[in-house]
């Protein structure tokens, strides 16, 4: 079975009985949206909400040596699931993925919520992760199915904005949970909004499936999985030297597999095609950009300049703000200029932005210096990947456009992981250059990230802080160097037909 447009609910002949349905059911845009939205917004506060809880978490269920794997584990199984959801999407609709994603998500959440030790809380979190790798594709490419081309800028906007939302309210909504309740309400908290949005998606998206023999592709999607896994694995420094080999051994078995089988999670025909082949690598690209700006410039405000960790998360937070602005305002001006040069203009605006931050930083940026530079990177990436984002969907047919919608998803998660694995590998060689990161600095590190800054010899927080400052700084200039490979890549994006895309009722 595979989903077809919804033209019977709209009153239209079916395409299995040709019969006309005289009291049609239709899609109710506004409650599909919110339902979306909703769901969207779950998703996005847990990511900022745990990060505020976990410490708590580790002094409650011990295992700190398992504090990285809370966010590796959500991070590997919502970024492998990606492509296989799109490709389900496209084979059984949008519709029964999304709630299955959603009830996978909220699972996890309840079973993370009742983890009595680190290890059971890493494998819940991977559960949760499951369900979240289908959440943010699906609700984009429902907006894709149910909005026309000139509309879908104005919702991409609004999604972006929930984004923006979550990342300025989870950090304080995540202090307050565990100040009055518990760190278990992080979790807890996500699951009657989960059932609201879920119902409301039940009954408000109609959708006409159309029967045809099913072939879900399962050892592609086990190649892509272990793929996947060992290249992020690599990318944290989990055995690199063996597992990277291994990575191109399992990435070379997978093409050979796609290639020929009858319905691929992944085309490569369709990852050929010029607009997916140009707009994966941007993707890849601006992931890592924006990851690494996301996590090591809060770092800055905080380990060199001082900051609270309210200053330090608000630092980045006019990225999160100007990505929705700027994405709004290029939705409306697609049909007027198309894709092409949307795409190369936020491109140029990223690379200059970032080229900026990396300066200002390397010369001892404020904190109203990290926040231009932050919100004008956003203001460049809501340009660029608003066009890039509906460019895709505008280019292939109904039956594609879930799996080439999760793709950039894909593309995206995979470029940030890698990315930012790197980048923590120049900033740990940076540290271990001085006498003081041989000699305890990882301790003094931090120390000057919390309370006991306060307490430390001044001489030594000088050297350390003088070590992180230009750790970041390297960061910083790796970042330059993926926005302007980004902004080169753009120039070939293809010329994108602006007619296209419509959705099939009115």
């Amino acid at each position: 079975m595979r989903p077809v447009p919804s033209s019977a609910c709209y009153g239209r002949p079916s395409s299995e009985a040709g019969a006309f349905d005289p009291m049609p059911r239709r899609t109710s845009r506004p409650a599909t949206v919110a339902a979306l939205l909703l769901a969207l917004f779950m998703a996005a506060m847990e990511m900022t909400v745990v990060s505020t809880a976990m410490p708590t978490v580790v002094a409650d269920l011990g295992g700190a040596g398992h504090y990285a794997w809370v966010f590796t584990a959500y991070m590997l199984t919502s970024t492998v699931t990606v492509p296989i959801y799109g490709k389900l999407a496209d084979l059984y609709g949008r519709k029964p993925v999304m709630l299955a994603s959603m009830a996978l998500f909220l699972v996890g959440s309840m079973a993370s919520g009742q983890a009595r030790t680190m290890t059971q809380l890493v494998l819940f979190r991977g559960l949760q992760g499951l369900g979240a790798g289908g959440m943010q594709p699906m609700a984009l490419t429902i907006v894709g199915d149910i909005f026309a081309i000139e509309e879908r800028g104005k919702m991409q906007g609004l999604f972006g904005g929930v984004w923006a939302i979550a990342g300025l309210v989870g950090p304080l909504l995540g202090g307050l949970i565990v100040g009055a309740l518990s760190w278990r309400w992080v979790f807890y908290v996500n699951v009657p909004f989960g059932f609201v949005s879920a119902g409301v998606l039940v009954f408000a998206l109609v959708e006409t499936v159309e029967t045809r023999k099913r072939r879900l592709d399962l050892l592609g999607s086990a190649l892509m999985a272990a793929c996947v896994v060992t290249l992020l694995l690599a990318s944290d420094g989990v055995m690199p030297l063996l597992l990277l080999p291994v990575t191109g051994l399992l990435l070379a078995a997978f093409v050979a597999v796609e290639r020929r089988a009858p319905e691929p999670v992944l085309s490569m025909s369709l990852l050929a095609r010029p607009v997916l082949a140009s707009s994966s690598a941007i993707s890849a690209l601006v992931g890592g950009s924006m990851l690494g700006i996301v996590t090591f410039v809060p770092l800055y405000a905080q380990g060199v300049l001082g900051s609270s960790p309210t200053a330090a998360g608000a630092a980045i937070a006019p990225l999160a703000i100007g990505w929705p602005l700027a994405s709004a305002i290029s939705g409306r001006l697609i049909p007027r200029v198309g894709f092409r040069p949307l795409v190369r203009l936020g491109g140029a605006m990223v690379a200059v932005a970032s080229f900026g931050l990396a300066w200002m930083v390397s010369r001892g940026a404020t904190e109203t210096g990290l926040r231009i530079g932050s919100g004008l990177v956003g203001l460049g990436m809501g340009v660029g990947n608003t066009a890039l984002v509906i460019a895709v969907q505008t280019s292939v047919g109904f039956g594609e456009r879930g799996v080439a919608t999760a793709s950039t998803m894909f593309f995206r998660n995979i470029g940030g992981t890698v990315a930012v694995g790197a980048m923590g590998i120049v900033l740990a060689r940076a540290l271990g250059t001085s006498a003081e990161a041989t000699d305890g600095g990882a301790d003094v590190v931090s120390r000057i990230l919390g309370p006991e800054r306060a307490r430390v010899d001044p001489a030594l927080l000088s050297a350390v802080s003088g070590h992180l400052a230009t750790g970041i700084t390297n960061v910083l200039w790796v970042v330059v160097g993926l926005s302007v490979a980004s902004a080169l890549v753009g120039l070939l994006f293809p010329t994108v037909p602006t007619t296209g895309g419509r959705r099939a009722a009115p």
